[in-house]
């Protein structure tokens, strides 16, 4: 039996009131123009002074309930976006992280707080997403304790289960052509250069029928811990992003 084609999820990261207003409105007429129907990552009560790239925008949480309502999926990204703590994160990709090694009851109240204010802007918010992919023990246990089912980071190529949480791998910054899998193609407005945007546009004309959403892979995707093969996989991916990670930090 021939594998399915390549899938790709489309993740727009760092979103908040101040989010840059023209490359946020360009990404969603996007999403209108191609009918996809994409993973929201909020930063519920933004702190980062580098994501404050413009007046706040008295508009933005509805706009945002409206992508909701024609089918985007709502993620909770961190609490504050204050990548301060040095603490050793399981992935390993950034020395400063907002949560990992950070204690278990700051992490669980943070999740539940940043839960709780998404929600009360009237959105539903379902997967959770680690800032610079920083997360630990800790952040695994006060998710779970919280309720919380879903995590868009890994770097497999099968939404799987881990730590009893149901992982959708996120392992593309720009579109990249696949034969087969899951890939998550995380997107930021704010520094979404011109030859980006129109290289992403021209990427989901030719793929437009592998766009899939959040919805449409807890339908159709069996999840179960990874086999030996696809560990295998996900550790090398994982090491030539580190790799990459490390020279672009010399």
């Amino acid at each position: 039996m021939m594998p399915r084609p390549a899938q790709y999820l489309l993740r727009f990261d760092d979103l908040c009131p101040t989010t840059e207003p023209v490359h946020w409105k360009q990404c969603a007429e996007l999403i209108e123009e191609f009918d996809i129907r994409p993973i929201l990552a909020i930063v519920p009560e933004n702190r980062d002074p580098d994501l404050e790239n413009s007046p706040v925008d008295p508009g933005f949480w509805y706009r945002l309930c409206n992508l909701e309502s024609a089918g985007a999926t709502t993620a909770v990204h961190g609490y504050r976006h204050l990548c301060h703590s040095g603490g050793k994160s399981i992935l390993k990709l950034h020395t400063q992280t907002e949560f990992a090694g950070v204690d278990f009851t700051t992490q669980k109240d943070w999740i539940r707080e940043g839960f709780r204010i998404v929600a009360e802007k009237g959105l539903h918010p379902r997967l959770w997403v680690a800032p610079r992919h920083g997360f630990d023990e800790n952040t695994l246990r006060a998710l779970r304790s919280e309720g919380v089912e879903y995590v868009s980071d890994g770097f497999a190529r099968v939404p799987h289960r881990w730590r009893g949480l149901t992982w959708i791998p996120q392992q593309l910054w720009e579109p990249v052509a696949k034969t087969e899998g899951l890939w998550t193609i995380c997107i930021h407005p704010s520094t979404l250069e011109p030859s980006a945007f129109e290289g992403l546009r021209h990427f989901l004309r030719n793929h437009r029928d592998q766009i899939t959403s959040f919805d449409r892979v807890i339908r159709e995707f069996d999840f179960k811990h990874l086999e030996l093969w696809e560990r295998i996989y996900e550790r090398v991916a994982l090491a030539r992003v580190q790799r990459r990670y490390r020279r672009r930090n010399r």
